[in-house]
């Protein structure tokens, strides 16, 4: 739907297991950084948007691929983009890339995946539309 946003990281230590791999439950960590970063290049920031409209997001679905492992040092490219929007949710892809060390050369896919969020009301979590005003700053 829209343009995909690019966020880097390097993968330290406490991202890694015992195996010196990249834990997979980090990579759930590595999307919610992007998408928070994402959402701020849109010029949303989620606690000043939960403190003026009283809703926020909740992640309400995942599913998420492992392809390669990402080790200690890697330095990464983590990208969100809009695939789907509705008045209550929203898809994103995502996916997490080994930097390639070659200008010429494309990153490699480590892993991908979808994350539905859904935006809710703040204080009883239960979902409601969208304000107008945050559903035109996403791409369509």
């Amino acid at each position: 739907m829209g343009a995909t946003f690019q966020w880097a990281l390097r993968v330290y230590w406490e991202d890694t297991d015992a195996g010196g791999i990249v834990f997979y439950a980090n990579y759930l960590k590595f999307f919610e950084r992007a998408r928070t970063e994402w959402l701020r290049s849109l010029g949303i920031e989620q606690q000043r948007l939960k403190e003026s409209t009283g809703g926020m997001f909740v992640v309400l679905e995942t599913s998420i691929r492992y392809r390669r492992p990402a080790q200690l040092d890697d330095e990464l490219i983590v990208t969100a983009s809009m695939v789907e929007t509705g008045r209550a949710s929203m898809i994103i892809k995502q996916q997490a890339l080994l930097k390639s060390e070659q200008p010429d050369e494309k990153p490699t896919l480590l892993c991908d995946g979808t994350i539905r969020i859904g935006w809710v009301n703040a204080a009883s979590f239960q979902p409601t539309r969208m304000p107008a005003s945050l559903s035109a700053c996403f791409p369509s």
